[in-house]
């Protein structure tokens, strides 16, 4: 059975709703899903699965990896996620000059440590709307037939 990771970091659950309408859409397409908060999981952990989820938000003006994320960015970069593929998403604020930049970050780490990258990253204005929603879907589908 096909296994997927998805860890999320949410300061006003935005993101955390992303990541649970994916969550859910992978699962319903029968992928053994775990959805964790990032601070329970390890770089490590993305070895165990096929695919492989960040959901993040950008912490303020200077753009920044959110604290509690940092030790996964971190992590990740001693991993081989060679033959794993990636999505990543989450929400921003158009008001800072660097939307979303930490999305950005991690597609980054993951191309870096060899994950396959499935699907444009996913950035929405703070809470998802239903374009939003339904890319999330889309992205469940390519993930899945990523791995098939």
């Amino acid at each position: 059975m096909t296994k997927a990771l998805v860890s999320f970091a949410s300061l006003t659950g935005n993101t955390e709703e992303m990541a649970e309408i994916l969550a859910d859409e992978l699962s319903s397409l029968g992928v053994d899903t775990r959805l964790e908060e990032c601070s329970t999981v390890l770089g490590s952990d993305f070895e165990a699965v096929d695919i492989c989820v960040v959901a993040t938000y950008t912490y303020g003006v200077d753009a920044e990896i959110p604290d509690e994320m940092l030790d996964l960015y971190e992590d990740l970069e001693t991993m081989n996620l060679n033959g794993k593929v990636f999505a990543t998403l989450g929400s921003g604020d158009h008001y800072y000059p660097k939307f979303c930049q930490s999305v950005d970050d991690f597609t980054e780490r993951f191309l870096a440590i060899g994950a396959k990258q499935v699907g444009d990253p996913i950035k929405a204005e703070l809470s998802p709307e239903p374009e939003d929603i339904e890319a999330i879907k889309e992205l469940a589908q390519k993930l899945v037939n990523a791995v098939s």
